[in-house]
């Protein structure tokens, strides 16, 4: 007998399936996908995904955090923001990136997820300020693939290469631009909010050995702070925005990774 969860994953995939196909075929034969369609469908297999989601992470000892359920968690996010900023951007061929990522985020975290990791003496507000710095560096992390994109359609403008394949399969450098500025503004006000509900929860972070970690994302926290304030005030944008968003990713990585490799390699936490 199938268990609930399979089959709302069964559904989900079902879901994803449907939207992605319908917009690739109409995308590759040149009409103009029903982006209320496209939408919907994605948004179906975004809830059946929460079903599955939400009986993985929430359990009676508190929150898993499980590193295939975080997987599921934030490639499901990844689909619900590029879903968002395509009801107002021309982006909507994005989509054929952000429905197999949830996908696939959505079968390893219903295959793998182990019901192990809970955080012992959690509350409520680090619950939050962990769940929302999850939020932030996925929203962080699509900024960044954007910039990496941007970089590429920059280059074959510049070089007026004959074959332009970032250019020819993307939306127009323009749109693609102010869409790394949507992601930069929401993933900033993510970060500000993990940090400040991080300074209200956790009391001692040299104690906790999160000072490295905090350094880190306080300093990115800045250069994003920076570029945004560059962008509004004195019209930055292109290279400067990307190296801008390599620099602050790259912060923010190096905290997360070296206090990881710091707990677990070194102190064996």
């Amino acid at each position: 007998m199938l268990s609930l969860p399979l089959v709302y994953t069964i559904l989900a995939l079902i879901a994803y399936t449907s939207s992605f196909w319908y917009l690739f075929i109409h995308l590759m034969t040149k009409r103009t996908p029903n982006q209320w369609f496209v939408g919907l469908t994605a948004l179906v297999g975004l809830v059946l995904h929460a079903l599955v989601l939400s009986g993985d992470m929430y359990t009676p000892m508190g929150m898993n955090y499980d590193v295939f359920a975080l997987l599921s968690f934030t490639s499901g996010l990844m689909l619900l923001l590029s879903i968002i900023y395509s009801t107002y951007r021309p982006i909507i061929a994005l989509n054929l990136i952000g429905i197999p990522v949830a996908a696939t985020g959505l079968i390893l975290g219903f295959s793998f997820t182990q019901p192990a990791k809970v955080i012992a003496q959690n509350s409520l507000g680090l619950d939050i300020h962990i769940i929302l710095s999850l939020s932030a560096y996925a929203v962080l992390l699509m900024a960044t693939i954007q910039a990496v994109i941007l970089r590429f359609q920059d280059r074959e403008l510049k070089k007026k290469q004959k074959r332009r394949v970032w250019v020819n399969l993307l939306p127009s450098y323009q749109d693609m631009e102010s869409l790394l500025f949507d992601m930069l503004m929401t993933g900033f006000i993510l970060l500000t909010l993990a940090l400040g509900f991080g300074f209200f929860t956790i009391d001692n972070f040299f104690a906790q050995h999160l000072a490295h970690k905090t350094a880190f994302s306080i300093v990115s926290w800045l250069v994003y702070g920076a570029l945004l304030i560059g962008h509004w005030k004195f019209g930055w944008r292109g290279q400067k925005a990307v190296r801008f968003t390599l620099l602050g990713f790259g912060l923010l990585a190096l905290g997360f990774i070296g206090s990881k490799f710091v707990l677990e390699m070194l102190l064996n936490k």
